[in-house]
């Protein structure tokens, strides 16, 4: 090809993965609905964006770092002191039982089904193994299944990305020294992979916790320097022992996440921005790689594979998984019904199959399309259906919103009693012990003290929020706060509004809404409630009561609307209004509607 076509052949690939991923986000559906057939229409029309005619011999090592690279950060999200009480007992069993019983069924059934040889089905069943957070994450977030099961399959996401990237390393070593003459040999070799991959992790990973603990890297420079890292270390086990920089990075993922007293920038927009990025382009160069003729002999069996992994296998899993729990008969069947493959899946098969089939395994030039139907098949299956079905299981969350107040004031104390009132689940965080002692004597829920600290720390979640309303004496913590927890938090995040004439840290306080109409900032609406103003509730039946400000409304849905300054909802029959009474007591009653 001419520089030319290659300059064209990059940009071409880079827009329709961005082009993608921006159309996906549009239409609120996995990117993976759209990155996969962009792909191979592009590839099937033209050989400009065919990678392996763009890169050459060059495609094969990048892909396999660039997988190095999704999964390091894949581990870094991996922090298994987060994976607490009754979800890991469920979580812990979808993994290992999960892995155990799809590999192995996928191996057993793609001989007879896709007509492949034992050894190249064992390596596709390694490769399915995988779903991941990227495909998983998405769908949920659309479904809004309840809170538990939200943790489970995130988690299980999370986890099994990491375990399916090693897993499938080590089958991959295993499969070419079967073919090697001697038993013996053949241990040593795959052994020897293993260990070269897990040794170089963890040297890899006391290198870069020694640099990030020593020196004063910031946030750009720190980022850069852990991808220099991963893909030197990736890098060099690939040129020692094939296929082996993907143990690595998954165990240099992992260290860095729990070891003890390292502590990682909360955000990582560089590695995010590039890891999004990487998995657009991977997503629609591999597929670009997978010709229509590849797929004639291969797609209608690989779909009753599909089939069978979907109505057989995962269901079994899942209720092998959550037997003797105390999970509902429905939510149960709902994670049965949750395991669409990923960019891992796609990668791997890309990185394994190349080799294998230059190694002269059987079967094994029908991986790479059996993994691109079985990603599309499966994306498709549970993007259409886990919405209806989590309806008929009676596994979507509620509705209703759930509000974390943080503060501990007495107005705000009162302000979660009006809301809790109004019929809302609250939940309340302070930092103090003596604001703590009040909000429990108030009989409202207190998250735990390292609640924010938790939250802010890399890929956490607030589970289960649907907003915060930063409420504390002080303003910085509040701006800075909301800038943080905007990243976290499903809904809105919401701050007090500060005095009109100061010059805070975070000028000029940006980030999160601020809440109440103009004027009633947190000094003016501390100075209100000391001289007499209170907060109440009024069920919504004509026109407010006179003298009363409007604070926020609570639908009749149960779902929680703030006034700010930009904007009043309006209230309509059957509402809740939360107002905040005129200094001198009035009339209206404090009590619950």
């Amino acid at each position: 090809m001419t520089s030319s076509e290659i300059t064209v052949g990059l940009g071409l690939i880079m827009v329709l993965a961005v082009g993608s991923q921006l159309l996906a986000s549009q239409l609120r559906i996995p990117a993976l609905l759209v990155l996969l057939p962009v792909g191979f229409t592009a590839g099937a029309l033209t050989d400009v964006v065919n990678p392996e005619r763009l890169l050459g011999d060059a495609f094969s090592p990048l892909v396999s770092l660039a997988v190095a690279v999704i999964l390091y950060d894949s581990g870094l999200g991996l922090d298994l002191h987060r994976l607490r009480s009754h979800t890991r007992r469920v979580v812990v069993r979808l993994l290992w039982l999960g892995a155990i019983i799809t590999w192995v069924s996928a191996a057993l059934l793609a001989v007879p089904v896709v007509g492949m040889s034992l050894a190249a089905a064992v390596m596709l069943g390694a490769i399915l193994v995988v779903s991941g957070p990227t495909v998983v994450g998405p769908l949920l977030a659309y479904v809004r299944p309840t809170e538990r099961l939200q943790r489970i399959l995130v988690w299980e996401g999370s986890l099994i990305d990491p375990i399916g990237g090693i897993l499938g390393a080590l089958v991959f070593h295993g499969v070419l020294a079967s073919g090697e003459d001697g038993r013996a040999e053949q241990l040593v070799r795959f052994f020897g992979s293993a260990v070269v991959g897990l040794g170089a992790g963890a040297a890899g990973a006391a290198v870069l916790v020694l640099l990030l603990r020593r020196l004063a890297l910031g946030e750009v420079l720190g980022t850069t320097v852990q991808l220099a890292a991963v893909v030197g270390v990736s890098a060099a086990c690939d040129a020692f022992r094939d296929d082996t920089g993907l143990i690595s990075a998954v165990v240099m993922g992992m260290a860095v996440a729990n070891l003890p007293g390292l502590d990682l920038p909360v955000r990582r927009p560089f590695l995010e921005t590039l890891v999004s990025l990487t998995i657009g382009l991977l997503f629609v160069s591999i597929s670009a790689t997978v010709t229509p003729h590849s797929l004639v002999h291969v797609a209608l069996p690989t779909l009753g594979l599909v089939a069978l992994l979907v109505l057989v296998v995962r269901p079994l899993v899942a209720l092998l998984a959550t037997a003797g729990t105390d999970l509902p008969r429905g939510q149960r069947w709902f994670i049965g019904w949750m395991a669409p493959r990923g960019i891992v899946a796609a990668a791997t098969a890309s990185t394994f199959s190349a080799s294998l089939v230059q190694a002269g395994v059987g079967g094994a030039q029908k991986i790479l399309p059996a993994t691109f139907v079985v990603i599309v098949a499966t994306v498709t299956v549970y993007g259409l259906t886990a919405l209806p079905v989590a309806r008929r299981l009676g596994a979507l969350r509620s509705a209703r919103s759930r509000p974390l107040l943080v503060g501990g004031a007495p107005w705000v104390i009162d302000l979660g009693r009006a809301l809790r009132a109004a019929g809302l689940d609250v939940l309340m965080w302070a930092g103090l012990d003596l604001e703590r002692r009040s909000i429990r004597a108030a009989g409202l829920e207190l998250a735990p003290g390292e609640l924010l600290a938790a939250a802010t720390g890399a890929g956490a979640e607030l589970e289960g929020i649907t907003g915060v309303l930063l409420l504390t004496d002080e303003d910085d913590f509040n701006a800075l706060a909301s800038m943080t927890l905007q990243e976290v938090v499903e809904g809105r995040v919401h701050r007090l509004g500060p005095p009109t004439d100061s010059h805070g840290v975070v000028a000029p306080y940006a980030g999160g809404e601020a809440l109440f109409p103009a004027g009633l900032n947190r000094p003016e609406l501390t100075r209100r409630y000391r001289d007499g103003a209170r907060i109440v509730v009024h069920r919504v039946d004509g026109a407010l009561p006179d003298g009363h400000l409007m604070l926020f409304l609570v639908r009749a849905d149960g779902r929680l609307v703030a006034v700010t300054e930009a904007y009043a909802p309006e209230p309509r029959p059957g509402d809740v209004a939360v107002l905040l009474g005129p200094e001198a007591p009035g009339d209206v009653s404090r009590a619950a509607p």
